[in-house]
This record gives structure tokens, C-alpha cells and sequence, in this order.
């Protein structure tokens, strides 16, 4: 099975279109420890040959450039992309879909919430029925999105996406409306939970024993945002849980069995986007990576 992290940063990107806050500053600025990086997105092969996107960033135009595996190699018309899973309906994890309505068949894959908070803005028709077919998938249920990968998706701790909010959202529940989707190939398991308000025994359980984690690094903090003076929201009123601090994730899943673990869907206020800070190394100390945009994982 192999692995591409497409896009590693959360709604936003980094550096942020509008945002000079200290670490956008710096991606601005060029200065080297900063990567640039685009919103968040995987891509999943059992072969090389055939691939499935996991979530579609408002970024993946740039993300297909970037990444060769993903060209159109045959004919007129091609994509080596025969399917797209989604594990929520935020904007940054729907928008692309919208760029990838040139014609080209493939399969959407996801629950029913999530597939009906698609359905519910009509911009989204523009994916045609007779070349996009929508596919239901229910929780806890193995499916095969393309020949040889198995999926199953569970519930994770989330909320509803922002553009759905109406009045002050329940967070935290388990429910379709946020997912993780743990894929298999070969013998190998890769559990992807880029969302989640919190780590709970039940998510330990589903996630030990996975040979890579790829998880929510949005915050480093709950108040990231607030320190950098960018917003007021929480880590967890934005359905993010830290990476440190009382409940993080880090202390959270040090016991827990896995092989390499990786932060992806990383905010552009968070400190661990500076290689060589005190927090890059504090994390890295921890036996976590911090995910850059093209990292290739072979399993």
C-alpha cells in the first residue's frame, strides 16, 4: 500500500491567503523553516496503478500537478483517481470536488449524513450522476473502493461542518457527520482521522495495532488561535482536539500500540510548522512526525 499526504494544512493553508499572523509572516517571507502547504488531502494505492483521494481540498488542482503518480496517463481523457472518500463535510475537505467535474468517472464514497450535506448545496449537481455515482457507506461496514484496498469507516468525536452550523453546534458526538476511515491493503493497516474533538477508549481501541496514524495536529494548544491573535475560537469549539495539554492527543495515544504516527490537517497558527522550534522538537521527542505536503509513505 502506499501513501501520499496531498495537502497537510487545515482550512487555510499555509501561509493563509490573508493572514500574517507570525507564522504566515514567515512562510511570506520565504524563510525556510516554514513550508509552504496546501489544504488537507491523502491519496491511497494498493498497486501504484490505481488510486483512492481521501477527501477533496479546495487545493487539489495544485496537488494533482504536484504529484506525478496522480497525471492522466492513457488516451484523451484519464485519471488514475477511481474513487473519492470523504470523512466529513467540511469546505476544506468538499471544495475540490468541484474541480473535478470535467467528465471523468469515479465513485463517491461516504455516509449518508455526509453525502446529504453535499446533496443540500446544489453547486455540487455540476458532478454529474451519469459519470459521478454516490455511494452510501455505513459505519463499521468493510468496503472496497478500488480493487484490492478495504475501507471501514468509524465515528469519531466532531461536529457539523461550519457552513451547516445553525445556532451553537453539539461537539464531540460520535455520529456520521465526522469519520475515521482505517484502510487496509496487503496485510498493512493505515488508520486517517484528520478530524476529531477528542481521544475517547473507544477510538484507543479502533486505532491500536494500525501500522500508521495519520491524525488531527490542527492545534497545538486549544487557544492557538487566540495566542496568535487571529480568532477567538478554541481548539475544541472548532471540533479539534490539541496536541498537548489536559486530554491531548500526544499523552492521550502514548500507550497505545501504533507504528509511525504523523499529525496532518495542521492550522497555520500552529508552532510546529517552525522546523527546529521548541514545539517542532517537543512533538518529534514524542515519536510524532509533522506531515509536509508530498510525503510518501510506502507500508
Amino acid at each position: 500500500m502506499q501513501a501520499i499526504i496531498l495537502g497537510s494544512a487545515a482550512g487555510g493553508g499555509v501561509p493563509q491567503w490573508n493572514c500574517r499572523c507570525p507564522i504566515c509572516a514567515m512562510a511570506w517571507a520565504g524563510d525556510r523553516r516554514v513550508l509552504p502547504r496546501t489544504q488537507s488531502s491523502l491519496a491511497v494505492s494498493p498497486d501504484g496503478d490505481t488510486w483512492l483521494l481521501v477527501n477533496a481540498s479546495p487545493d487539489i488542482r495544485q496537488q494533482l500537478f504536484a504529484t506525478p503518480a496522480l497525471h492522466p496517463r492513457h488516451g484523451l481523457r484519464h485519471s488514475p483517481i477511481a474513487a473519492v472518500l470523504l470523512t466529513n463535510g467540511d469546505v476544506d475537505h468538499v471544495a475540490g470536488l468541484l474541480t473535478l467535474r470535467e467528465g471523468q468517472p469515479f465513485r463517491l464514497h461516504a455516509t449518508r449524513n455526509i453525502l446529504d450535506s453535499v446533496s443540500a448545496n446544489r453547486v455540487f449537481d455540476v458532478l454529474a450522476a451519469e459519470h459521478v455515482a454516490r455511494r452510501e457507506v455505513a459505519l463499521n461496514e468493510t468496503f472496497e473502493p478500488v480493487p484490492g484496498l478495504s475501507v471501514t469507516l468509524f465515528a469519531v468525536p466532531g461536529k457539523v461542518p461550519l457552513w451547516l452550523e445553525d445556532g451553537t453546534p453539539e461537539i464531540g458526538a460520535e455520529t456520521e457527520t465526522t469519520v475515521g476511515a482505517m484502510i487496509e491493503a496487503g496485510g498493512k493497516r493505515l488508520a486517517y482521522v484528520p478530524g476529531c474533538a477528542r481521544v475517547t477508549d473507544d477510538l484507543k481501541c479502533r486505532l491500536a495495532g494500525a501500522d500508521l496514524l495519520l491524525f488531527d495536529g490542527t492545534v497545538l494548544a486549544d487557544d492557538d488561535m487566540i495566542r496568535a491573535g487571529v480568532g477567538t475560537k478554541t481548539g475544541w469549539r472548532m471540533g479539534h482536539v490539541p496536541m498537548t495539554g489536559d486530554g491531548g492527543s500526544i499523552a492521550a495515544l502514548a500507550a497505545v500500540p501504533i507504528g509511525r504516527r504523523i499529525f496532518v490537517h495542521i492550522n497555520n497558527t500552529n508552532p510546529v510548522l517552525v522546523e527546529g522550534s521548541d514545539a517542532r522538537r517537543a512533538v518529534e521527542a514524542e515519536g510524532w512526525t509533522v506531515a509536509h505536503d508530498g510525503l510518501t509513505i510506502a507500508l
